[in-house]
């Protein structure tokens, strides 16, 4: 439907003769009720009252319908209209109340939406203005830094010294500490384009994209489990992070960094899918459709936001459950944005890599070798004996179970059970293969079986008694029986076919075990009245938790076949298992989008009109999405969108994001909100100046990071000064480098670093800092002894939600819980203990002082690895003592935890 705004509504004039037609509503009427929309819009719906739509009017609000087409003296509305109840302020005049009236007297007919007006462009906020072009102004970093430092009667700082300004270099673009050797050239190389060199080496490293991933992974709130009570992990999501890591070292254009994110799944960038995902996802579920739809409103809120705060810089979450209260976004375009993530779901899909396709072929060998092997030992099952009073035939298992018997007509079968291991018996599918040459399964609907049963489960999408012969398999299609322990399926094929075979499972997928038929009778008839028994569980072993497979009633050649067939099946399949896993990434699956719908308050169970994809309403350029686009095109076109050069916002988050980095504060210090209720530049011009750069230099995220730190303002001294501190204490002037802990990677990775055993291979699963187990409920119980295993960088690690490292999780890393664009920076007690008593600083220690003690000076070298730099004389003085006295791990302990390690300057 079609929509108007109501803002024109005073450029309308109107006369309503008194013998007049009913009046026009977009003319007449629309003007009227726009007088009533600031209370009473989709975006505020006062006492729940929306006049936005027919619909919604009469439905009514809190107190019940608003109109009565047909009789405006039964219409609450007109009631409060004529006695000047509402509007409250500005009651409505004679003409306009004879207007309601006589609308409503017609049947108040409706053609039209009404929507609220948005802001006028002269009055938008600053981030939502268009990026304007270069001007004649300041044409670098430095002119626009300078200009406001002498506005303010500051002066930037002299340039640090050379030792400072490469571990700070190397700190900001690597991620690590610089080798003595590293500093000592440096100090020496006297060549102009010296530290540009250093630059340009540091930009081209590998690890330069591990550390501005850690970065980006912390905006959108990257974790590898699932959250939640259960907090389950993700084997297969680290793709996307080594994919971050990948295209930062590629410089790989913002715009493409952006899209293959959104829509990887179509430019062959799998792993880059994984962002829409990356968060909490609930994967307990529940027959309860509240919850259930609970769950979902609350998986396409948290892409939705995350995707708002990521590329826009703007909270629209907050426009879930009413209009943002600050910002220009409206309750619809909430709704809009969710449109367009409507088929996007948590789970895992193939990952196409140059190499899947030559891994594919392999597994699909690998399951054809496992087949026939199977084919093998179900040869050596002995044949069904349902007169046998001992057991000659393996247990029943909940995946496959085959009774082997001499062929025998059949136009009917019985399957009969009558115990299980829990509960009502399910099957997910009855097999039953015809003696021919080419066996084929007579017992399919699709060739012309047909099934009932003694009862079934009370009815479910999942449980239907057709299942079990649709020839699909799983829990998510079987049947399942009406009474505990008990229950009976009969199958009537197409004809009366010989039969010496019945394959049935309770869940081919090995996802579920119970409910599993543990004690059961297999009948066939002609006729349906005669029945004769062609196999029970008479003749099988007793289900046991470590119950062997082998079939008892074996020879012992048979045995010895037997062994080694299993054998080799279990190594196949733990060959398909790993290779399977290597094959599959953690990015999100795509289906045909559900229908959205605005919710009233939010709340999944209170719907109300369909909406159709799209993006913010209020920022150009505008977005036409068909509400009939397929799933994909939704995301490309958001994508394009929000990475087009008109849009205001995309360009200036990121280069603030990167500017953040570097400096520790932004020049907007919200990085992830540019609205209202964020921060304002401390530099609007330079903002805009680097915004247009870097989409003028093709996106290049590279091309920001050296325009940064070659400008002065980066490599000036952290010397504070009185008249710096006087008249800005927060440093946002900047008139000096501002100082600052490392990051807890960062300072885990140079202690590693420094000891000698930092491991520096890149990508693949990450290394895991708690100790194994396998519970229902993840237990994430923290390592007390760590092995070469765990020495990679800090970026590596698979760090799950909610959950933190013992040592460096109180340095303020964030949990994964929800996005972090920026973090805190405390200082805590538990900080210093870890430091200086942890079991990884205590081990690291001792590493480091082992590495010393192969120099002629331990004390000097041990100086050198951890600052850079020989002690000075006092230093020497009570660095000897302190070995003397107490060894040189002590001496390395107490480099390890000073500021000057742990600081940059």
């Amino acid at each position: 439907m079609s929509r108007i705004p109501v803002w024109f509504a005073p450029l309308l004039f109107f006369v309503l003769p008194a013998s007049a037609a009913p009046p026009d509503f977009t003319r007449d009427v629309a003007p009227v009720l726009a007088t009533c929309l600031k209370c009473h819009s989709t975006a505020t719906a006062k006492g729940e009252l929306d006049l936005t739509s027919r619909k919604s009017a009469i439905d009514g609000g809190a107190s019940g319908p608003a109109i009565a087409p047909g009789k405006p003296e039964d219409s609450p509305l007109w009631k409060r209209v004529v006695t000047d109840e509402m509007p409250p302020k500005k009651p409505l005049d004679a003409k306009q109340k004879e207007i309601l009236k006589s609308w409503i007297a017609s049947g108040a007919s409706w053609d039209r939406d009404l929507t609220v007006p948005t802001e006028p462009t002269a009055e938008r906020w600053w981030s939502l203005k268009p990026v304007p072009p270069k001007g004649p102004g300041p044409k670098s970093i430095d002119e626009f830094i300078d200009a406001k430092l002498t506005k303010a009667g500051l002066t930037r700082s002299p340039e640090a010294d050379r030792r400072t300004l490469l571990r700070r270099l190397k700190f900001d673009l690597v991620g690590l500490p610089p080798t003595y050797e590293e500093v000592e050239a440096f100090a020496n190389d006297r060549a102009p384009d010296a530290y540009e060199r250093r630059v340009d080496e540091y930009l081209a490293s590998p690890h330069y994209g591990e550390r501005w991933a850690r970065h980006w992974l912390d905006a959108v709130r990257f974790a590898e489990s699932n959250g939640f009570e259960t907090n389950q992990p993700r084997p297969n999501a680290w793709p996307y992070r080594d994919w971050v890591i990948a295209s930062l070292n590629a410089d790989l254009p913002y715009d493409r960094f952006v899209r293959a994110q959104l829509v990887g799944d179509r430019t062959g960038d799998d792993a880059a899918t994984g962002f829409l995902v990356a968060g909490p996802w609930d994967q307990v579920k529940s027959p309860d459709p509240v919850l259930t739809a609970q769950q979902r409103a609350d998986e396409l809120h948290d892409i939705v936001g995350t995707v708002g705060s990521t590329f826009l810089g703007l909270t629209v979450g907050c426009a879930r459950c009413h209009a943002h209260k600050f910002d220009p976004i409206s309750h619809l375009d909430y709704y809009r944005l969710k449109a367009v993530f409507a088929g996007v779901r948590h789970g895992e899909r193939d990952w196409r890599t140059p190499e899947s396709e030559a891994i594919a072929l392999r597994i699909e060998h690998l399951r054809r070798a496992m087949s026939d092997l199977q084919s093998q030992l179900e040869t050596l099952e002995p044949i069904a004996d349902p007169g046998a009073f001992t057991a000659r035939r393996a247990p029943v298992n909940a995946r496959r179970n085959i009774e082997r018997f001499a062929p025998v007509n059949a136009k009917y079968l019985r399957f009969i059970v009558f115990a299980t291991n829990q509960a009502e018996p399910c099957l997910d599918e009855i097999e039953a293969w015809s003696a021919e040459p080419t066996p084929r399964n007579i017992a399919l609907a699709s060739a012309g079986a047909s099934v009932n049963s003694a009862g079934n489960y009370p009815p479910s999408e999942k449980h239907k008694l057709e299942h079990v012969i649709d020839g699909r398999y799983g829990n998510s299609r079987s049947w399942i029986a009406r009474d505990i322990g008990r229950g009976r399926v009969e199958i009537a094929f197409a004809k009366p076919v010989a039969i010496d075979r019945v394959v049935w499972g309770r869940d081919r997928e090995g996802q579920f075990s119970d409910r599993l038929a543990t004690r059961y009778r297999i009948d066939v008839s002609l006729d349906g009245r005669d029945w004769t028994v062609v196999a029970s569980s008479d003749d099988r072993s007793e289900p046991a938790k470590d119950a062997p497979a082998m079939p008892p009633g074996l020879t012992a050649i048979e045995k010895r076949t037997w062994r080694m067939a299993a054998s080799r099946i279990a190594n196949l399949k733990s060959t398909i298992t790993e290779m399977s896993r290597s094959n599959r990434v953690y990015a999100g699956t795509f289906g045909t989008p559900d229908p959205t719908y605005r919710l009233h308050r939010g709340d999944p169970m209170a719907p109300r009109e369909a909406v159709g994809p799209g993006a913010i309403d209020s920022i150009e350029p505008k977005l036409a999405i068909p509400a009939s686009a397929p799933e994909a095109e939704r995301r490309a076109a958001l994508a394009d969108w929000i990475v087009d050069r008109r849009n205001p916002l995309t360009a200036r988050v990121l280069v603030n994001r990167l500017w953040h980095g570097h400096f520790g504060v932004g020049l907007v210090d919200t990085p992830s909100d540019f609205g209202r209720n964020g921060g304002v530049p401390s530099h609007p011009e330079l903002l805009d100046w680097l915004a247009r750069e870097f989409v003028d230099n093709g996106w290049s995220q590279k091309h920001i990071h050296r325009l940064i730190v070659l400008s002065k303002t980066y490599r000036q001294s952290s010397r504070a000064t009185e008249a710096g501190r006087a008249k800005d204490a927060q440093t946002r002037l900047l008139w000096r480098y501002q100082p600052h802990r490392l990051e807890a990677e960062a300072v885990r990775d140079a202690i590693l670093a420094v000891s000698g055993k930092l491991d520096l291979r890149a990508g693949g699963p990450g290394f895991d800092l708690f100790e194994p187990n396998g519970n229902y409920v993840k237990v994430y119980s923290a390592k007390q002894s760590f092995g070469p295993e765990d020495f990679r960088r800090m970026v590596y690690w698979a760090k799950p939600r909610m959950q933190l490292d013992s040592t460096f999780g109180v340095f303020d890393c964030p949990d994964g819980g929800q996005i972090a664009p920026k973090r805190n920076r405390s200082t805590t007690p538990l900080q210093s203990l870890n430091l200086m008593n942890g079991p990884f600083l205590l081990q690291q220690a001792g590493y480091l002082a082992d590495r010393a003690r192969t120099d002629a000076d331990p004390t000097r070298q041990l100086f050198r690895l951890a600052f850079q730099r020989d002690p000075t004389i006092p230093e020497r003085t009570a660095a000897d003592s302190l070995v003397r006295d107490h060894g040189l791990a002590a001496l390395a302990r107490a480099l390890l935890n000073a500021n000057e390690f742990l600081h940059l300057d």
